[in-house]
Formats: C-alpha cells, sequence, structure tokens
C-alpha cells in the first residue's frame, strides 16, 4: 500500500475504534502506532511512542492544564458559582426573562475561572433551573439556558480545549487563551439578546413578573467578589508579560483555594473529590495530547496533509471559501464526535492548510473552539444538554428543543468572528507588541 492509502485506512479505522467507545487518546495511539508500523516496523513506531510520552509530561506548559481544572473545581466544590448566579440575577432578573439572562452571565463568568464545562453547567443548572422553576419559567428553556451559558467556558479563558489547541499545533498558548475573550464575551452578548427575543416571540416561557422578585443578595457579594478578582490577577499577569500561563494557572489555583479556606467552604471530602476530579480529567487530557502527538506524526508521514493542501490550492475559490468549508465541517461533525476528538483528530489536518493559506493560526483556534460549541449541545452527544437534564431532571429532548435558537446564534457569533478576525487578534497583539 501507498502511504496515503495506509493514511486513509487509518482515519477509517480510527472512526470505528471511536464509533464503538474506545476512549479518543487510546484509539488515536493504537491506529498511529499500527500506521507507523505499516510504514516503518515496529521498533521505530514504539520508540515514537516512548518518546512522545516522554517529551509531553515533561513539557512545562502543559502543567497549566491541571492547575486550571483544579482551581474550577475548587471554586465549584465552594459553591461560588451559585453565588455568582444569585447576584447576577439580583442584578439583571427583575426584567422580563432577566432570570434567563442572568443565567447566561454567570455560566460566562464561572467559566471564566472554572476551565471545566462540565463543572459550569453542573453548578449552574443545579441552582438556576430551580430557582426559574419557582416563577414558572418553562423547564426546559430554564436547562437549555443553563447548558447554553455554560458552553461559554469553552472560549472564555482559562479553557482547556484553547490550551490543548495550543499544545498540537504549538501556537503560544497564552495567545491563544487571550485570544478568546473578546469572541467569549461577544457570544454571552449575543446569546443574552437571543433570550430576549426568543421570550418575545414565546412569552409563555417566562411569565415571572417584576414584582415577584426577590431582593439583592447582598451577604453574597462578600464570597463573589473572589471571581473576578481572581480571574484578573491570573489573566491580569498573562496580558501583561508578568507571569507564563502555566504561572497563572498556578496563581489562580493558588487563590482558589486559600479563599475557599478562608471562608469555610471546602471540606476535607470536598478537597479530594476536587483532587480525584482534576486527576481524571488531566490524565483524559494527556492521554489526548499523546495520541494527538502520535496521529499526527502518522498523518504527516503519509502525506495526507501535504496531498489535501496541494488540492485545496489548486481549486479556483477564494480562501475564505475553505475557511468556511472548514468550518462548516467542524459543525457538522459536533453532533456525532465529542468536541475534543474532533480537536484532537482534525487540527493535524487542517492547521497546514490553514498556515499556508495565510491565515493566523491563533485566529483559527479561536475559531475552532467556537464551532465545538454547537456540538456540545447538540443531539446525539451534546454533552452539556445531557448534564443539564441529569443534574435537572428534565427530560433531555426537552432540553435539546429549546436550544435551536441559541444554536442559531452560535453560528452567528461565528461568521462575526470569521469575518472580522481582529475580534480575535486584538487583545494578543496589543499583549505581545
Amino acid at each position: 500500500m501507498t502511504p496515503i492509502e495506509i493514511g486513509a485506512l487509518g482515519i477509517i479505522a480510527l472512526l470505528v475504534l471511536l464509533l464503538i467507545r474506545v476512549p479518543v487518546g487510546v484509539a488515536m495511539i493504537v491506529v498511529a502506532i499500527a500506521g507507523n508500523i505499516l510504514l516503518s516496523s515496529p521498533g521505530p513506531a514504539l520508540t515514537k511512542l516512548g518518546i512522545d510520552t516522554i517529551l509531553i509530561t515533561q513539557t512545562y506548559s502543559f502543567s497549566v492544564i491541571p492547575l486550571f481544572v483544579f482551581m474550577g473545581l475548587v471554586l465549584a466544590r465552594a459553591n461560588l458559582g451559585a453565588d455568582l448566579y444569585e447576584v447576577i440575577n439580583g442584578l439583571i432578573g427583575r426584567v422580563k426573562g432577566g432570570m434567563a439572562i442572568a443565567t447566561i452571565g454567570a455560566g460566562a463568568a464561572f467559566g471564566a475561572v472554572c476551565g471545566s464545562v462540565v463543572a459550569s453547567v453542573s453548578t449552574i443548572a443545579a441552582v438556576a433551573v430551580p430557582e426559574m422553576r419557582k416563577y414558572n419559567y418553562d423547564e426546559g428553556f430554564a436547562a437549555g439556558v443553563s447548558a447554553v451559558g455554560s458552553t461559554l467556558g469553552v472560549v472564555i479563558p482559562p479553557s482547556t480545549a484553547l490550551v490543548l489547541y495550543g499544545a498540537l499545533t504549538e501556537e503560544s498558548i497564552g495567545q491563544v487563551l487571550i485570544g478568546g475573550f473578546l469572541p467569549g464575551i461577544l457570544t454571552m452578548l449575543l446569546l443574552m439578546v437571543t433570550v430576549i427575543v426568543v421570550l418575545w416571540w414565546k412569552p409563555h416561557l417566562a411569565p415571572v413578573s417584576v414584582q415577584e422578585k426577590g431582593s439583592f443578595p447582598w451577604n453574597k457579594l462578600k464570597y463573589v467578589w473572589a471571581v473576578p478578582a481572581i480571574f484578573i490577577l491570573s489573566f491580569g499577569g498573562i496580558y501583561g508579560n508578568i507571569f507564563t500561563p502555566t504561572e497563572a494557572g498556578a496563581v489562580g489555583a493558588f487563590l482558589s483555594l486559600v479563599f475557599a479556606i478562608l471562608i469555610r467552604r471546602l471540606t476535607w471530602k470536598g478537597f479530594l473529590e476536587a483532587v480525584k476530579g482534576t486527576t481524571r480529567i488531566s490524565a483524559m487530557v494527556f492521554i489526548m495530547l499523546i495520541g494527538g502527538k502520535m496521529f499526527g506524526s502518522f498523518l504527516t508521514r503519509s502525506l495526507i496533509p501535504v496531498e489535501l493542501l496541494n488540492f485545496v490550492q489548486g481549486l479556483d475559490v477564494a480562501p475564505f471559501v475553505v475557511i468556511l468549508l472548514i468550518l462548516l465541517l467542524y459543525t457538522l461533525l459536533g453532533p456525532i464526535m465529542d468536541e475534543m476528538a474532533i480537536l484532537v483528530i482534525m487540527t493535524p489536518i487542517v492547521y497546514p492548510m490553514i498556515i499556508s493559506l495565510g491565515y493566523d493560526g491563533v485566529w483559527f483556534g479561536v475559531m475552532t473552539i467556537m464551532m465545538l460549541l454547537t456540538g456540545l449541545l447538540t443531539p446525539p452527544v451534546g454533552v452539556v444538554s445531557l448534564v443539564a437534564s441529569s443534574v435537572t431532571k428534565v427530560p433531555a429532548m426537552k432540553v435539546f428543543a429549546a436550544q435551536w435558537p441559541f444554536w442559531i446564534t452560535l453560528i452567528i457569533a461565528c461568521i462575526i468572528v470569521a469575518a472580522f478576525p481582529q475580534i480575535v487578534l486584538f487583545i494578543p497583539s496589543l499583549m505581545f507588541k
């Protein structure tokens, strides 16, 4: 067989392994080893596994992953996500649909320091949906809004997905992280506007009146101030070139732990659960990193990226059309594959093409993550929607059905960022002058 035929066979084998529920990282490692054996011999293929494993686990910048995950899990165990929702709801919950708008804002704000979309949706949905039920919100709409708002943590730093993209492409992790800030804020505002439009169209989804709302939770401010403070200290340090992303993760994790202990919200059991969760999530991400590096190396040796690049360059279309087709492919893959799997599998294939077309790698990284947001919500995978359904006991089909207007909004946000790359690149350009 030719190298291209071996590469194509490897991609098919990988998809088959994923369909039978083999973990993404393990599947990529198996396919990469088998493919490299066919391309050379068992000795070099197994040597490659050992070298990649050592290099990735010894790379200093990758230690940012467990630090950000630990920071988010500690804050979740300290119940700060619930406090944050109550404060934001107290500020804007008195208007029509204000509780739903507050849920999106709380999801974005908690995601900005959490780094784990599952932890974010579990926290926000568990608090917001029962509160909205009290005021006769439609339960599907309430759970759907909770899921949608929680996806913003994938774009707004710290984001494990953005770190993973930076690691796979060797783009600056600091620039990729900071680049996600403005697109995340833009998407949050568009989702808030969508709530207003949906409730104007279907007012029965949120029949609560202004007079029914309670007083502002002033007692929660003594806890909530820590969330923006930790974010500003961590990412302000990256922006000001005071410390690296890894050091920012260490600062955020340390401050989160100290604050949770000082307010006496973190029990020993909660601390152990945060450590266990960090270990489990970090191990999964590192296995994906090892598998992604090996699979990317295998694809490079198979010459598929080169042939694909030559094919694209031979097309008589504008480069932006190619970008739109790639992003459309990501959107179509989202409902049937885990977003991390798409990121790790597709990045080695399309990244060289993007760079050759003259596009910025940081911009494409943020665009990639934004396109994957729809997959977090869409059946049958839709992991965020399924978590929201599980936490709130709302039937999954009700959650999915309530989300389609927000799905459209996410696509619109992607189109805007694709048309105006400076939304991503503006802050990194100031940061790294």
